[in-house]
């Protein structure tokens, strides 16, 4: 039978704790560099702990479930795992990328990739004409959606049928929305990058990153890949990341819940220029949003009247910590101009509309009245 996205979430593939001979409930955590070997041509199937572990393939098996995958990697954070991607392509390559992408992988492409003879064209996949910019040379189409912090929703079908028509492959970081709320690969994608840091984890107590594919020739050379770098997640963060999926389903609807709460008290107050958020009707991605997710997500990035009372709710806020990150229990608000798209392009920045003014909020499990009060109360305190 088919299972719901919440007992995979528990479960995976079914596979359950098939194969683990002690029957331990919390899978174990395999705390081994290597592995003997009965005899020579023979093996238990593991050999050395950075090619795989127990721990680390049953994550990266409920992973493949979630996302409706074949196969999924784990990886040391997000960052590794695009990093590690990245080396499918080869010098002269050329991939079309959203302009809006959280600014480490944008700082990657530009200053690592470049550098290393592979070329790129940011555009506004949600608004540009995407096959305009294909090349004899394009192997790629590059999206978030929503996108990082300005909440774009991109047309994944749209995308896709645009990659295959050029025999491109189409890469979506889900991260925003987690595969609770989304399942790129159902829509045609080829792979899907997930900074599991973020929702998959959801406690900001360890780093993870996953490239889940449903392609047998992605999925052998990013195992390929894998094993010669040796990026792959530890034992330990391995188990991290498995416990926080555990409870995947519950806090992405209550955070969703929170979110919405959050979206109906900043759309009201009069020191709020702009609220971001693709569960709101008349924004430009809210139907797309309802044909390709099962939610909006609890991600929110909102523009205040001033630079000033920008830097005022970051020091006034009581509850609600200034940090960089998403995804956790707690709700944590950001500042993209000095913090995660600070090494963006100042004309990047301001083709995106991230400004100073621009606050970008990932919404916990809190109740949502507390989280309201306290930005009503460093909003409200400010005198400028």
């Amino acid at each position: 039978m088919d299972l719901s996205i919440e007992t995979k979430c528990m479960y995976g593939d079914r596979e359950g704790l098939k194969g683990e001979p002690t029957g331990s409930i919390s899978f174990p955590i395999y705390q081994t560099a290597t592995y003997a070997h009965p005899e020579v041509g023979k093996s238990t199937g593991f050999d050395y702990s950075r090619l795989q572990n127990p721990t680390r393939q049953h994550l990266e098996r409920v992973v493949a479930s979630l996302e409706n995958g074949i196969d999924a990697l784990a990886f040391s954070s997000g960052m590794a795992a695009i990093t590690a991607l990245m080396e499918i392509f080869k010098p002269g390559d050329h991939l079309i990328t959203d302009i809006d992408l959280y600014g480490g992988s944008i700082r990657l492409f530009d200053n690592i990739n470049e550098k290393n003879g592979i070329s790129f064209s940011h555009i506004n996949c949600s608004k540009e004409d995407v096959e305009s910019y294909i090349k004899p040379n394009t192997k790629a189409i590059y999206i978030e959606t929503p996108t990082n912090p300005m909440m774009n929703v991109v047309d994944i079908e749209k995308m896709a049928e645009i990659a295959k028509a050029y025999k491109l492959l189409l890469i979506v970081d889900n991260t925003f929305l987690s595969p609770y709320f989304q399942n790129p690969l159902d829509f045609g994608a080829d792979i899907v990058i997930h900074s599991g840091t973020k929702f998959l984890g959801g406690h900001n107590d360890t780093l993870a990153g996953f490239v889940i594919t449903n392609s047998t020739e992605i999925s052998d050379k990013m195992r390929f890949i894998i094993k010669t770098v040796g990026s792959g997640l530890s034992p330990f963060d391995s188990w991290l990341i498995l416990r926080g999926i555990k409870t995947l389903a519950v806090r992405m609807e209550k955070s969703q819940e929170n979110a919405i709460a959050i979206v109906d008290y900043l759309r009201n107050e009069p020191k709020v220029k702009n609220v971001y958020y693709p569960g709101i009707k008349d924004s430009p991605g809210y139907e797309i949003s309802k044909r390709q997710s099962r939610g909006f997500g609890s991600m929110i990035t909102f523009e205040v009247e001033s630079p000033e009372l920008a830097r005022h709710i970051l020091k006034y806020t009581k509850l609600i910590p200034f940090a960089e990150s998403l995804g956790g229990v707690e709700t944590l608000l950001t500042y993209p101009f000095t913090q995660t798209h600070a090494d963006v392009p100042e004309e990047i920045r301001k083709a995106n509309g991230i400004t100073e003014s621009v606050l970008r909020m990932s919404v916990g499990i809190e109740a949502k009245e507390d989280l309201v009060n306290d930005l009503k109360e460093a909003i409200s305190s400010y005198k400028g």
